[in-house]
């Protein structure tokens, strides 16, 4: 792979991580917190809509679990894909 094909693999991989984890991160924390405070008695039904895609208005609903599933697959590709062709002297070199 010429160096400069390689060198805008890894630029897009560096956009596509933040836009792919802010949503996964989202999620995450706010399953585990409506987790937390269901323990405690506390029933805050509004982490379950944000925590499935409802955020107000903007309805992901029927959409949010395929797209982050579709971001984390483009987002492990992208990277194995700079994985597997980083040229052998670089992974002498590290």
């Amino acid at each position: 792979m010429p160096r400069s094909l390689t060198q805008r693999a890894r630029r897009l991989h560096r956009l596509l991580v933040p836009l792919a984890a802010a949503p996964l991160l989202l999620t995450a924390a706010s399953g585990s917190l409506y987790s937390l405070l269901l323990e405690q008695g506390i029933d805050a039904f509004w982490l379950l809509k944000i925590h499935t895609g409802r955020f107000g208005p903007l309805n992901l609903q029927p959409y949010y679990s395929i797209l982050l599933g579709l971001a984390t697959l483009v987002v492990i590709v992208s990277g194995v894909g700079i994985l597997v062709t980083r040229p052998r002297h670089a992974m002498r070199e590290r």
